[in-house]
């Protein structure tokens, strides 16, 4: 990935503190006037001594009215430095400063004891971020995909923030059938103007709680009795630890070689003896240091579910970049080799809406990927997909790589434009996105079987597409062929084709059940 508009990296730097992949937003019906924390509780809720998040303000805690709210533990978490707190799910904290955004320095109430917390592991303990059934800003199809993993039955259920009407929330059940066998249905949860809540106007409950707690016990019309939360695994944390950006190359261990390509080789490794991750080791001359830390400061900013996250670097010959540890590999991989050769159409449609997702969130940031193929699309536990190798392309120094020629550059997945001219954009990214969606049809298989790179660029040039490879629908090619158009402008965007595959197999149902019929 890469910047379009790269003499303009400082002013879109600031944009880019967006977390459309977190999971604790502010509460849309209990909201603080300061938005920045990205969570809020029942009170108007303040450090002592200044607003909540005011500028480095800090005390003993976090008040409000009637004393110092208190924030409770969603997930264990051991410490991986000295300057860490480690804790246990439930266990209550003080805040003492919250001005450093992702890890806030907290007192742990059962002990006293001080440090780092990662803000995405605690909630105000009478807020709705606290529930375990609580996902906030979740959308329909992760809903489902969240659901219909490993752990959950019939009647398993998570309450979201709506997508569509501020200050209401979505109610997503697990439910089973005999002709759809497991699915997901959706249900509106509507907010009265006194600050009610229901689903059907004949029973209105004064929380969302209560109205949980009303579910659990009586069906009244629901397609299940809600039975227990969506099961939810630990989130990564932003970052590996307060101030652990640029680390030293000793505190890496390198346990495991994943892959080598042009470039480097990929390890699973360890930081500080304490969490897995994934290192990217560069060979020497691969890029400037100094042009990539400049990049890597933009990139780490770039923060989605669908996105492998970046941790930290080592910023010397030969550069390190560490990232979250993907278990599956590379979905090129993991379609040739693993459990992918198995897969159905509809596992390899949501695969492609989830890519697609991620790549309509840098379409959002005016950022550009240059290297889109299934080689650089890691796969995690329940084929959950993320796209990997942000901004490298760009900065690659090699003579054959930057000559857009030779067998280190991916001829067969890029533009016309860009491959011949060097105009990369958004859309030749859409281009690339094609040749990935038929991969994926196609397990894995090279693109244009049988053609050399420059057959490739002359065929393309001329007219030619990739026919409909066996076994996949005319509608999915008609989507690659969309892709393929040779006007960039023609070419849809990613938010489109986020819609397009996400809805693939449900554009005829509806995505709400219609509360008053029930």
């Amino acid at each position: 990935m890469g910047c379009a508009q790269c003499k303009k990296k400082e002013e879109k730097a600031g944009t880019l503190s967006v977390n459309d992949g977190q999971r604790y937003h502010p509460d849309p019906v209990r909201t603080f006037h300061n938005q920045d924390i990205g969570i809020s509780a029942s009170k108007s809720i303040c450090i002592v001594g200044g607003p909540f998040l005011g500028g480095g303000q800090r005390g003993m805690g976090v008040t409000g009215s009637s004393g110092a709210t208190t924030f409770i533990a969603l997930y264990d978490y051991e410490a991986r430095t000295e300057d860490d707190l480690p804790f246990v799910k439930g266990d209550k904290f003080h805040i003492i400063n919250s001005s450093e955004g992702d890890w806030w320095e907290a007192r742990l109430l059962r002990s006293g004891r001080t440090g780092y917390i990662p803000s995405n592991y605690v909630a105000p303990i009478d807020s709705i971020q606290a529930e375990e059934w609580y996902f906030g800003k979740l959308g329909r199809k992760d809903a489902e995909r969240q659901l219909l993993s490993q752990g959950n039955i019939e009647g398993s259920f998570l309450i979201r923030e709506s997508e569509t009407t501020k200050g209401a929330f979505s109610l997503s059940i697990r439910d089973w059938d005999n002709t759809k066998g497991d699915h997901i249905k959706h249900y509106k949860i509507r907010k009265i103007d006194n600050g009610g809540f229901y689903i059907t106007t004949r029973v209105q409950f004064d929380s969302v709680q209560e109205l949980v707690q009303h579910y659990t016990e009586f069906n009244d019309g629901l397609c299940q009795l809600l039975t227990k939360p969506c099961v939810n695994l630990k989130p990564q944390t932003m970052g590996l630890s307060k101030d652990a950006w640029e680390i030293e190359r000793e505190s890496i261990t390198l346990d495991k070689k994943l892959g080598q390509g042009c470039f480097g080789d990929v390890w699973k490794g360890t930081w500080n003896s304490t969490i897995e991750v994934a290192v990217k080791t560069l060979k020497p001359s691969t890029m400037s240091p100094e042009a990539f830390l400049e990049e890597a400061q933009i990139m780490k900013k770039l923060r989605h579910d669908k996105l492998v996250q970046l941790y930290a670097v080592v910023s010397e010959d030969p550069i390190y970049i560490v990232t979250e540890y993907m278990s599956q590999g590379s979905l090129l991989g993991y379609l040739k080799e693993k459990e992918g050769q198995f897969l159905k159409l509809p596992e390899l449609v949501d695969m492609s809406a989830q890519i697609a997702s991620g790549m309509a969130y840098i379409e959002r940031m005016n950022y550009i990927h240059r290297d889109l193929r299934a080689a650089n699309i890691l796969v995690g536990n329940n084929m959950i997909c993320k796209i990997a190798d942000f901004g490298l392309a760009r900065l690659i120094e090699d003579n054959e790589y930057t000559a857009r020629q030779g067998a280190k550059f991916p001829i067969k997945w890029t533009a016309p434009e860009a491959a011949m001219y060097g105009k990369f954009t958004i859309k030749s990214d859409v281009w690339s996105f094609g040749i990935l969606v038929c991969e994926l049809v196609t397990k894995g298989r090279i693109p244009y079987p049988g053609m050399s790179n420059r057959e490739v660029l002359e065929q393309v040039e001329r007219g030619y597409r990739m026919p409909c490879p066996s076994s996949c629908p005319p509608s999915l090619h008609d989507l690659m062929l969309h892709c393929w158009k040779g006007d960039p402008e023609e070419r849809p965007t990613f938010e489109y084709l986020q819609s397009f595959l996400e809805d693939y197999f449900t554009a005829t149902e509806p995505q709400y059940q219609p509360g008053d019929c029930i």
